[in-house]
C-alpha cells in the first residue's frame, strides 16, 4: 500500500491517549512510507495525525469540503489539500487516492466513512482493504454490533470480513496488505443473494 484513506474525528477529547495514538499512526504511516489521504482539518485527531506524519517526513493528502474549510479549520500545513465542493466528492477523492482505508476513533463522520468503505466493499465499487483500528477497546460495541448484523442474516457470509480489525497496527496493516477482495454483490447471481 502506498497511501491509506485515514478516518478519524476532528474532535480532542479529554482522553489524551486518542490523540497520542492519531501521533503514532501517522509517524509509523510516514516511517512505512505509506501516504496518508484524510479529512483536511488541523484539528483533533485529524490535526494530530498529519501533523506528526508531516513531521515524520510523510506524504499527507487532505480533502476537505468548501464548506467545511473554516469549521474544521482546514490544514493548509499538508503536501496537497484538496477543496471539494461537499462530503459525496470527499469520499469518492478518499477511494481513488488510497489503496485502502484506516479507521481511528472518532465519532459520527469518522463512522459514515467507515461504512461507507465498507458498503462500497460489499457491492463492489471498490476491492480495497477496509481496515479498524480497535485501540484501547474503542470499537468493541461496534464490533459486536457487526457480529449481531452477521448473525442476523443481513450480513451475507462473504462480506463478514470486510473489516479487518486489530489493537495494534503493525498486525492491521500487515492483514491490510495481503488482503484477498470479497466477492462483490454486483457479481452475484439471484441465487447467490
Amino acid at each position: 500500500m502506498k497511501r491509506v484513506a485515514v478516518f478519524c474525528g476532528s474532535a480532542t477529547p479529554a482522553d489524551t491517549r486518542y490523540v497520542e495514538l492519531a501521533r503514532v499512526v501517522g509517524r509509523d504511516l510516514a516511517r512505512r512510507g505509506i501516504g496518508i489521504v484524510y479529512g483536511g482539518g488541523r484539528l483533533g485527531l485529524m490535526g494530530a495525525l498529519a501533523y506528526a506524519a508531516l513531521e515524520a517526513g510523510g506524504e499527507v493528502i487532505g480533502v476537505i469540503p468548501e464548506g467545511l474549510v473554516t469549521a474544521e479549520v482546514a490544514n493548509r500545513d499538508c503536501t496537497e489539500l484538496r477543496i471539494v465542493p461537499g462530503m459525496h466528492e470527499r469520499k469518492r477523492l478518499f477511494t481513488e487516492l488510497s489503496d485502502g482505508f484506516l479507521t481511528l476513533p472518532g465519532g459520527v463522520g469518522t463512522m459514515d466513512e467507515l461504512w461507507e468503505a465498507t458498503g462500497w466493499a460489499q457491492l463492489g465499487y471498490h476491492a480495497k482493504p477496509v481496515g479498524l483500528l480497535n485501540a484501547f477497546g474503542f470499537f468493541d460495541h461496534l464490533l459486536a454490533f457487526a457480529r449481531h448484523m452477521a448473525e442476523t442474516g443481513f450480513v451475507r457470509p462473504a462480506h463478514q470480513a470486510i473489516i479487518m480489525t486489530e489493537s495494534e497496527l503493525g498486525p492491521l496493516l500487515a492483514r491490510m496488505a495481503a488482503h484477498e477482495p470479497v466477492q462483490a454483490i454486483l457479481s452475484m447471481n439471484a441465487g447467490d443473494l
